[in-house]
């Protein structure tokens, strides 16, 4: 994936890496800086951003390790207001929301982590993606000032709530308990 981060980022840090989470700036306006990109970056956005979209058919398997279960995915990327409703607020399962950025180093780090760890529960719990700076009134309602955020969701409620990196021990005793195992 990209290890770029965009220039002046260092200015949207909220705690620094020691607390493995970055400054969102969703509820203050600050957002990382817009710099023009190069040609090379360009075709990496573009490339990053064809591989995050959901995948159907025989290729599925190839793109990003999402986990299936009876066909369906565990993981996906949240659309709009209408589809976290849909598939979050109303999901007969309990779900874990990552709200997240791409120019937040400990999100890259954290959500391959956590999409492994709800794969390996096998449709138990499933987990939705969401990118604070597509879907801004999302985090503002679930009061995100900080990425990574996850929150653990059963029936529509906010059950539990962490900020930052965890290790996997520590990801798995948290969907142990939304799942109640």
């Amino acid at each position: 994936l990209l290890s770029w981060t965009p220039p002046g980022l260092g200015a949207v840090l909220l705690r620094g890496l020691g607390s493995g989470c970055c400054y969102s700036g969703t509820n203050h306006g600050v957002h990382p800086p817009k710099q023009p990109l190069s040609p090379q970056m360009a075709q990496r956005l573009a490339l990053q951003r064809l591989l995050s979209l959901p995948t159907r058919g025989p290729l599925a398997s190839h793109g990003r390790a999402f986990g299936t279960s009876a066909g369906r995915r565990t993981t996906f990327n949240v659309q709009d207001g209408s589809d976290f409703q849909d598939r979050v607020v109303n999901s007969p399962k309990p779900v874990v929301v990552d709200f997240h950025a791409q120019w937040c180093g400990p999100c890259k780090i954290l959500g391959p982590r956590l999409e492994k760890l709800v794969a390996k529960l096998e449709g138990k719990v499933l987990m939705a993606k969401v990118d604070i700076d597509d879907h801004t009134d999302l985090a503002i309602e679930y009061e995100v000032s900080a990425v990574p955020t996850v929150l653990a969701m059963k029936n529509g409620d906010v059950v539990d709530k962490f900020v930052g990196i965890k290790d996997e021990d520590q990801l798995e005793a948290f969907l142990k308990k939304l799942i109640g195992a």
